[in-house]
């Protein structure tokens, strides 16, 4: 059986939650009483076939929130809770930390990384290129994975498999929800496992919201818009000379499932299951959009400070 250890809240975020539920499946009564609607919303409507991994179960649960700790628990039939996180190391196999306060990753992950344990972090990994370069070797040796779930977002899949018959790009738009810092991974992500070229520069685009055009390495354009406080949207356009597609990006729990499923392997097999180059490389365009948005000029890749 492999243990894991699930740590959260950060605010507004409620990957414990689904993580969790995807793992051990849920208590009707307690994920409809967590606070978190939209999760108990799109979970009771899978399958039970689509819930839980073989001989993986999310044992022990640290939250700083006691409150939230008990919720976590009822919700998602969670045994064990530890009363500080440096402890997990002590009783399981491995650790999900489904936080999105990018600052305190390196303060959390690295402590469990160092004992040994495998840990997906909750996207974005850090934009601290000093945390970034004590990752590194962790990420290479198949022992650290981190990622938006939107790498592996269904709605995406015909594309993948089909972008030849676009014929050369022209332009890829993508908008999020909220901000840059936490929200533009989602699409940076998703477009990554989509494009055949990867990011050269980032410039910034005049709006109201943070927009961006990044210069892929083939030339094609990517725009990126973190829009704000909107309706939820996670959307992908295409244009090529020869087919385009609009993709809306609603099923969560596909991504999620697709994601944790990459993680168990990464525990069992410690093979990275993302190459950890493109990792780093999403984390300096995220510092390059951060830089080009705050100074209103375009910021090349290779000026940004690497991991």
């Amino acid at each position: 059986m492999v243990k894991l250890g699930m740590i959260g809240v950060s605010p507004g975020n409620g990957h414990p939650f689904s993580f969790s539920a995807i793992v051990n499946g849920y208590d009707d009564d307690g994920l409809r009483q967590s606070g978190w609607q939209v999760i108990y919303d799109y979970v009771r409507e899978r399958h039970p076939s689509e819930f839980g991994f073989d001989d993986v179960r999310v044992s022990h649960v640290w939250t700083q929130d006691p409150e939230q700790t008990r919720r976590l628990q009822a919700a998602c039939h969670i045994p064990h809770a530890v009363g500080d996180w440096r402890a997990l190391p002590e009783v399981v196999d491995a650790v999900i930390l489904a936080r999105d306060d990018h600052e305190r990753h390196a303060e959390m992950a690295l402590p469990l990384l160092e004992a040994g344990l495998p840990v997906f972090v909750d996207k974005p990994l850090s934009l601290d290129p000093e945390a970034l370069r004590r990752f590194r070797p962790y990420l290479e040796e198949g022992q650290l994975m981190s990622c938006s779930g939107l790498r592996y977002a269904r709605e995406l899949d015909e594309a993948r498999a089909h972008i030849d018959a676009y014929g050369p790009l022209r332009c890829v738009r993508g908008a999020v929800v909220l901000g840059w810092e936490t929200y533009a991974i989602h699409l940076l992500e998703a477009v990554s496992t989509v494009l055949p070229s990867v990011p050269v520069s980032v410039a910034p685009v005049p709006a109201e919201h943070a927009s961006v055009a990044i210069t892929m390495s083939d030339g094609t354009l990517f725009q990126l818009d973190a829009l704000g406080a909107v309706p939820k949207t996670f959307q992908v356009d295409l244009w090529g000379t020869e087919r385009r597609s609009t993709h809306e990006i609603t099923d969560n729990f596909t991504a999620f499932r697709r994601t944790l499923w990459h993680f168990v392997e990464m525990v069992r097999t410690g093979t990275p299951p993302i190459d950890p180059a493109e990792t780093l490389r999403l984390m300096r365009v995220l510092r390059a959009g951060r830089q080009a948005l705050r100074e209103g000029q375009p910021v090349p890749l290779e000026a940004v400070e690497a991991a």
